[in-house]
């Protein structure tokens, strides 16, 4: 059974900084592209960063340039770094994970359903 535990949620100020991260059970990690989503209250759950198996990252819009997606394969764990917080910001973090044989190394799922695992999410709040 894999598990995910995201970690790192907060409240900070507009402006500042968080670092998520996702703990991944088992050996799986290294073989799936991973992803971070978000959900605010009233909205739909949507795609902030993910990174494929091979380590190319894609970002929504609304966060290039101030979060960065990684993932440390040995730690089996991935990270989210935020910078410069908006308080458009505040949801709740989910990391994902999921993996196709079929895929190469360098794509990056992009869709929900292409996601197999699901993390339990980590609440962010930005304040003015």
């Amino acid at each position: 059974q894999v598990q995910l535990v995201e970690s790192g949620g907060g409240l900070v100020q507009a402006g500042g900084s968080l670092r998520l991260s996702c703990a991944v059970s088992g050996n799986t990690f290294s073989r799936n592209a991973f992803g971070w989503y978000r959900q605010a209250p009233g909205k739909q759950r949507e795609l902030v960063a993910a990174v494929s198996r091979g380590g190319s990252a894609d970002y929504a819009d609304s966060v290039k340039g101030r979060f960065t997606i990684s993932r440390e394969n040995a730690k089996n764990t991935g990270y989210l770094q935020m910078n410069s917080l908006k308080p458009e910001d505040t949801a709740v973090y989910y990391c994902a994970l999921g993996g196709k044989q079929y895929w190469s190394n360098f794509y990056i799922p992009r869709r929900r359903s292409e996601y197999d695992y699901w993390g339990q999410g980590t609440q962010v709040t930005v304040s003015l």
